[in-house]
């Protein structure tokens, strides 16, 4: 009977091929540039792709961290994206799990955490993986406070549409959401955030 792990890595495998297309073979020459999937058909470079994340993080920190220092009653939520905004997804293959954390959209976000920031991820990843997805996400250093996936129904709807109603979703719960942060326009489109930070795909070359 195979292990439990996996089971999770033929789990997130399948996943991971609906997203970002079949894994080529790594490169031997260059074993420190983590590009596999997507992002090695797309020659998106990892260190570039990284500087420019800790760019787009440098601007949010300072709004979240000013907005978040009397907040007082009102109960606050950071909204977050996970394939590439949260978690490296596309420059590691899917067998290696967990999938990394972005450490410096980890770190901004532990931050805000401590402040009493909720931290909430909708994610267009289907309902099948939710718990692995949930164990990837704490396991690799982040709070999870909520985690939205795309159950049946979910599927058929536009996938910026499916992420507005969900933000709606949270501050029907009473949050104000004072940063929504993803690398697609799908995830950021629709309001329902105070402020939205765009980490970058290079015109839809990342999932």
């Amino acid at each position: 009977m195979p292990s439990a792990k996996a089971t999770a890595a033929a789990t997130l495998g399948l996943a991971a091929v609906l997203v970002v297309g079949p894994a080529p073979a790594a490169s031997a020459a260059d074993p420190d540039t983590h590009v596999t999937s997507a992002a090695a058909f797309a020659d998106v470079d990892y260190g570039t792709w990284r500087r420019d994340v800790a760019a787009v993080v440098a601007e949010a920190r300072p709004y979240i961290e000013e907005r978040s220092e009397d907040a007082g009653r009102e109960k606050q939520a950071i909204v977050l994206d996970i394939d590439n905004s949260s978690l490296e997804t596309d420059f590691h293959p899917f067998w290696e799990l967990p999938t990394p954390a972005i450490a410096d959209v980890r770190d901004l976000v532990r931050d805000a955490h401590a402040r009493g920031v909720a931290v909430f991820f909708v994610t267009a990843r289907p309902g099948i993986i939710h718990s692995l997805t949930d164990w990837n996400l704490r396991k690799s250093g982040y709070p999870v406070d909520g985690l939205y996936v795309r159950n049946l129904p979910d599927l058929f709807a536009e996938v910026g549409a499916y992420k507005t109603a969900k933000r709606a979703e949270i501050e029907a719960k009473g949050y104000t959401i004072i940063a929504n942060i993803g690398n697609n326009t799908t995830d950021l489109v629709g309001g329902h955030a105070e402020r939205a930070f765009k980490l970058p795909d290079y015109g839809g070359k990342l999932s």
